[in-house]
């Protein structure tokens, strides 16, 4: 008649218990990353939805104003005529020169 031993497992037992523990441990880390990809995933997303309503929020740019305008081309003329004066008095013009001058400012 057969005896079954008490106590330990035989060496078959063991492997199996073995195999069942590391399957079992394998299942639930899987379990735990989907669940951690998931949360993750949705996270992403409710920021990216987040961002989406905050900038349809954001009214849009508005166009740069328009440069002011240059200051009048009088003032311009009359500092190059005055520039010209003053030339023409210290006598590094001529009053040849000075004329020619004046008539290219003026045309």
């Amino acid at each position: 008649m057969l005896r079954r031993r008490m106590g330990r497992p035989g060496l078959i037992g063991a492997a199996a218990r073995t195999a069942v523990i590391a399957g079992t441990a394998t299942a639930t880390s899987n379990a735990v990353n989907r669940r951690q990809a998931a949360k993750a995933q949705e996270q992403a997303e409710a920021q990216a939805y987040e961002q989406q309503q905050y900038a349809a929020a954001q009214p849009p740019p508005q166009p740069a104003a328009p440069p002011a305008p240059a200051a009048p081309a009088q003032s311009d003329l009359t500092g190059q005529l005055a520039k010209l004066g003053e030339l023409h008095s210290q006598g590094i013009l001529s009053d040849a020169e000075f004329a020619a001058a004046k008539q290219r400012l003026l045309a």
